[in-house]
This record gives structure tokens, sequence and C-alpha cells, in this order.
């Protein structure tokens, strides 16, 4: 469910809606429906960072405590540049333990940032890359403090009104917005309304909503030059650790460079891939959460550079006695922030993510000799390790083609 647009050029190649914008009420999708695209804001707030910085408010290359002196010493070596690229080694807010129950409600930029200021970092700035959203949150702290304007107001005044998006804007839990979709996730009959998290929480780092057709005009206006200088351009779009830019990630493919990035949020997920040499543009949105977008957009772009595309098998669910999934139930530990809660129930195991819905997993069998579960939500496996007793210490996650092992506490 969702909307999907293809261009090359000035050709637009596919532009269609599909399923139901509104199931309740039998709505369709179209291109004119409005999305909320999740961490594709940070390109935006990328965007407005490096116009500060071409209006010399601002330089990347400055520690951000010039812009936040009562922030944690600890951040001292932290520049603008770290918080751009996600190599300040700040932890991401959203893997706290309070943030589940958290970000139902409404929060102030403070009081979002007082879910990590005092935390340790995980590496020291500038020598690895883990995304966190707590990057692109103090960003929008910084633009505010250094215009003196609202992030919502930079955001229309610099960008959206210029380029001509009239349907894209900063969500707001009290926004009455025409032609809007409604979020849905899987559910164990079917999709189910999803239940959202306030707006304000998601602000610089992931709160937008827009359109196939307003991204487009991004994406044309951006590498036409109509948003940044030239060489703001290509400090947006260099790569650094983890292939990431300025709030977009930058890689290779058949020698062409690929500026990408996708979203997610409750009920909604989204893609856009850009190929600036062969002037594509690939831009997927979905109101169901799920890794769909992803996987489309990778698909599309290989057919419009006339690839041959295999379609991924559909997973099969087959049965297993209930008094063998408790073998699976425990706690499992994949990294320091990431950790799997798996309980029984009538159709499979649930599975609770640090600081995600739960998500229903179904048996499929073994493969390779090890019991495996899959989820229709996403592009995510749990394939379990016994050892020569039986006894289950081992997991391990495929996600969208990684693979990370975990151990049972």
């Amino acid at each position: 469910m969702g909307a999907v647009l293809v261009a090359k050029g000035s050709y637009i190649l596919l532009d269609k809606g599909y399923g139901k914008a509104v199931v309740e009420w039998n709505i369709p999708n179209s291109p004119d429906v409005k999305f909320r695209i999740g961490s594709m804001t940070k390109q935006f707030t990328a965007a407005l960072v490096l116009l500060d910085q071409e209006d010399g408010k601002l330089s990347v290359d400055d520690p951000i405590r010039k812009y936040l002196p009562d922030s944690p010493s600890t951040w001292d070596k932290i520049t603008v540049a770290d918080l751009l690229h996600h190599t300040s080694g700040i932890p991401n807010f959203i893997f706290d333990k309070r943030f589940f129950e958290w970000r139902m409600v409404s929060h102030t930029p403070a009081e979002e940032m007082e879910l990590f200021k005092d935390k340790p970092l995980n590496f020291l700035p500038g020598t690895q890359w883990e995304y966190s959203n707590s990057n692109y949150a103090l960003l929008g702290i910084i633009l505010e403090k250094v215009t003196g304007q609202r992030y919502v107001d930079l955001l229309q005044k610099r960008i959206l009104v210029p380029l001509g998006m009239k349907d894209s804007g900063l969500d707001d839990d009290d926004l009455i917005l025409p032609e809007r979709s409604e979020g849905y996730q899987p559910g164990s009959k079917g999709i189910v309304p999803a239940r959202s998290q306030s707006m304000s929480v998601g602000w610089s780092t992931g709160a937008m909503y827009s359109t196939t057709g307003d991204l487009l005009r991004w994406e044309r206006g951006l590498f036409g030059g109509k948003v940044l200088s030239a060489s703001s351009l290509k400090q947006m779009t260099t790569a650094t650790k983890g292939n990431y830019g300025c709030g977009v990630f930058v890689s290779r493919k058949d020698d062409m460079e690929v500026v990408e990035h996708g979203g997610s949020i409750e009920g909604f997920n989204s893609y856009m891939i850009y190929v600036p040499a062969r002037n594509i543009a690939v831009i997927v949105l979905s109101n169901v959460s799920g890794d769909a977008p992803d996987k489309m957009a990778a698909k599309l772009l290989d057919v419009t550079l006339g690839k041959t595309v295999t379609l991924a098998k559909q997973r099969v669910a087959v049965p297993i006695a209930k008094g063998e999934l408790s073998k699976f139930v425990g706690d499992y530990q994949i990294s320091a922030q990431l950790s799997l809660n798996i309980t029984a129930s009538d159709e499979g195991l649930v599975v609770l993510a640090t600081g995600q819905s739960p998500l229903q997993f179904s048996y499929e069998g073994e493969i390779n000799g090890h019991p495996q579960f899959f989820t229709r939500s996403m592009d995510a496996q749990i394939e379990f390790i016994p050892n020569a007793t039986d006894h289950v210490s081992t997991l391990v996650l495929h996600l969208s083609g990684s693979s990370m092992p975990g151990k049972r506490q």
C-alpha cells in the first residue's frame, strides 16, 4: 500500500498509487496522497545546516559546544560535521528504555536532549560510524539557536516554498491535513491501525510528510542547483564513514554515484534513490510498516537501468507444536543497544526489540538444520542455534541482508 514514482530525466516512467490511503473509508492511495516520510527528513535538516554555513552563521567544523555551551564536557571534540555524518558517538535516543512510552506524548527538543545528554559516548568522536537520531535532533536545536527561527519556519522559507513543495511540511499532532494517508502495521489477521508517536519527537530527525511528486521536486531542485551551492552539494553528497554524506547514503552502482535514504515511523516506511549521472529518481512511499519500499526501490532502479529483476520468494509458515516454542523463549542480547525479548503465542513467537513495537514471527521450518522464524512485517528472520542437547542459547537475527548474532541472557 502506498505510492510509487519513477522518473528518468524529464520523463515520468511510473506514477501510481496502490492499495488504500484510509482502509476504514475505502479511500485509495494516489500520487496526491501525503505520507509521513520518517528519516528522509534528515536530508532536509542537513541542507538547512549547509545553507546556514553558506550564510556564515555556522561552520560544520565548529565544535557543537560553541552552540550548545551547557552540553556535557564529553562532547568537547564533537563537531557539527560529526552530527551530520553520524560519527559523534552520541547514543541513539530511540534505544533508551524509557523511549517506548515516552514517545507517545509531546516533548520539547530540550526534553528530548535529556534522554541522551548524560550517557557515555559509544566511541570517540570521528573514529566510527553509527546511525543515531540524537545527532539530527541536536542539529535542529543548533539551527534554531543560530538563526533565531523555528525549525518548521526555516524548512518552509528556505526549501519548501522556493521549490513549490506545497504538499510537504513538518507534521504536528494537531495538524488537520487534507489527503493524508493513515498508517497501518501487520497484525496476526491482517493489517491494523498503527498507534503513532508524537510528531514532536521526530521533529528535525523524522517528522516530515510529503508526496511522491513533491519529493521529485526536491531531488530535481537539489541536484539542479536551486537549493545549495555546488560546493555545498558536493559536501552533502561526499561519502564518509558508513557510506554516509550529510543526511544521505552515498555509494556506487555500476560505477555511478547513487544517493539514497529511507525512513520509518509508526505505520509508514519510505525510500528514495537518485542517480545524478542518469537523472533517475525512484521514490516509494508506504502507509504500512515494513521494508517493502527499500526492496522495491532497489528493484525499480535495476529495471530503470535495464537489468533483469528476480522477485523475492514468498515465505510460507509451517505448523509447530506449541510446546516446542518454549525452548526459544527468553531475552537475547545482540549489542549494547539492541536486545530481543521473545515470548510464545498461538501463532508462533512474539519478538520485542529494544525501542520497537512487538512483531509476530511464524515458523518457517529448519533452514540448514536450524529452526527459523520469519515476520511478514519486514525482511527479518530469526535463526536459532541449538547445541548438542537441543538447548538454545544463541540466535542469529537476519535483517535486510545483514546477520547479527545474539546470546541468551
